[in-house]
This record gives structure tokens, sequence and C-alpha cells, in this order.
């Protein structure tokens, strides 16, 4: 087994991170003990890296550690994608004095953005859980995976796109997928096995461009289209205004009798670019409340 050590300059809040991932059920991870289980696949080979906090919010610290030595510097670049600790988050932090946000960074600095594993396993899991509430949605994306996926030493990985791909509509069914949503997972597999949808060459694009493709496809509307550039591409300027959680989030802070539309949210948020996405971790968190 290796360990690597890396201390980020800016504040980081890793025990936010971990409440966050702990709401998925398939994500193994200790938020007494703070570390994590990372799924990684690279080249068709499924490995596991656990990354433990060891420091504070204010001067953070993580200790990095796995089996698979072959490809030690790999994984490392993954981690670092991952948590995107070479943001600065204090820079973040800076930007919204002064603006009407302000109260809430100063209550929750060091906020980051809680990326998802994969691309792929981003799509599925925000197609599953578009209109539907999160208990429900976490109970079809845990089915999904335990049915079809892989358990590797305790850790979940997502089954391939070609193992999705080849489930008919009639199991997922059985899954309590319904009839559009069991179509929008399976044929929106098929085209990423058909190179019809490239998600790595996709993710090269601008914000505007990836929402214009991805809208195009079956089943997929611009939340979930924001959505995975937010949770998995990790881009810093993501407002999904139509996601009912900013909208009560925004009602309860700026104290409204009811929630906002997408014109007032535009306009309230114009101070808040270019790092929007902070802000809608933020205001989410607004609503989960205090570790």
């Amino acid at each position: 087994m290796w360990k690597e050590s890396f201390k980020p300059s800016s504040a980081y809040d890793f025990d936010y991170s971990l409440k966050r991932w702990g709401m998925d059920p398939l994500i193994r991870l200790d938020q007494q003990e703070r570390w994590i289980d990372i799924p990684v696949k690279l080249g068709g080979e499924y490995h596991i890296v656990r990354v433990q906090g060891a420091g504070t919010r204010e001067k953070p610290a993580f200790e990095m550690m796995s089996d698979s030595k072959e490809v030690r510097a790999e994984l490392i670049d993954r981690m670092h994608q991952l948590f995107q600790w070479e943001k600065d988050l204090d820079h973040v932090q800076e930007h919204f004095v002064g603006t009407n946000l302000e109260e809430l960074f100063l209550k929750y600095p060091g906020t980051p953005i809680v990326k998802d594993f994969h691309l792929y396993d981003c799509l599925m899991k925000t197609i599953i859980h578009q209109q539907l509430n999160m208990k429900f949605a976490y109970t079809l994306t845990s089915r999904l995976v335990q049915q079809y996926g892989h358990q590797v030493k305790g850790v979940w990985f997502y089954p391939e796109p070609e193992e999705v791909a080849a489930i008919s509509y009639d199991s997922l069914r059985e899954l309590q997928f319904s009839q559009r949503k069991a179509e929008y997972i399976i044929d929106t597999s098929r085209m990423v096995v058909n190179r019809e949808l490239d998600l790595i060459s996709l993710s090269q694009n601008n914000e505007n461009e990836v929402i214009k493709r991805l809208v195009k496809i079956r089943g997929i509307g611009p939340w979930t289209a924001e959505n995975w550039l937010l949770f998995g591409l990790g881009k810093s300027d993501l407002l999904p205004v139509a996601d009912i959680g900013i909208q009560n989030a925004i009602k309860h802070h700026f104290n409204l009798t009811k929630k906002p539309d997408k014109e007032q949210i535009e306009t309230w948020s114009k101070d808040w670019q270019p790092f929007r996405s902070y802000a809608s971790l933020t205001l989410w968190r607004s609503l989960e409340g205090e570790i």
C-alpha cells in the first residue's frame, strides 16, 4: 500500500464534503473517522483510493492511500481533479464579501464543489434524480447499481455503459423505474456505447455548448445538463435556477413569502458570477443546517 499527503493552500471544508456524500447510501465513508473510499475506473480496471482528512477546515490536510501501486500517479491526479484542491476557496470567499450572500459565506466558509466520481455515473444518477424526491431517487440509484454494478472490497462501482445498454426496459420496471425513466437511462447508455454521445469530448466544450448538446437527448432537460456540469465536471459558475432546493434556500435567505421566479433569481445572482456554483452549494447547505 502507498500513502501520499497533501495540504491545500486555502480553506477546505472536508467534513461538509463527507456529509453531502454521506447522503448517498452507495458511498463507503466514515464521517467520524473522516475518510471516504473513492472508486476509480482506469483502463477497464477497478481501483480504490481512501482519502482521509488530517487537518482542520482552515488548515486542511489529506492522506491518500491505495493498494494499486502501478497506477499511483494516475490515482493521485484523479484525487486532485475530484477534490479540486488547487481551487482557491479563500478567493471565492472574498468574492462574496459585500454581496447579498455574504452572511451565508461567512457562516459556511471553505465550502467546496462536491463532485461525483465519474462522468457517466454522474449522468445516470442525475437522470434518475430528476423530478423525484431525494430519498426515492437514491433508492432507485442503489437498486440499479446493486443489481447491475460491481462491488470491490465493499466499494460499489456503477455498471458500465455497455452493461446498462443491454438491460431491458422491463427489467428496470421491476426495480420500480417508470417506463420513461427506464427508457432515458437505457437509451442514453446506448448512445454512449454507440459513440453518439462522447462524454469526455463533450466535457471539453463550454457550458452553453454542453447544455445545447445534452438537452437534445430525450429525457435530459436544462436541470439535468446543469447538474452534470456542476457535479460531473465541477464547473465554477452553474446556478440551476429550476432547482427546488435553490428556490427554497433563496426564499428563506431573502425572507420571501413565496418561491422566487427565474427572473428574480437571475437578478439577485448577477454579483455571484463567476462563482455561482459555490453560491449554489452554499444555498443548498443553508437548508441542510450545521454539521
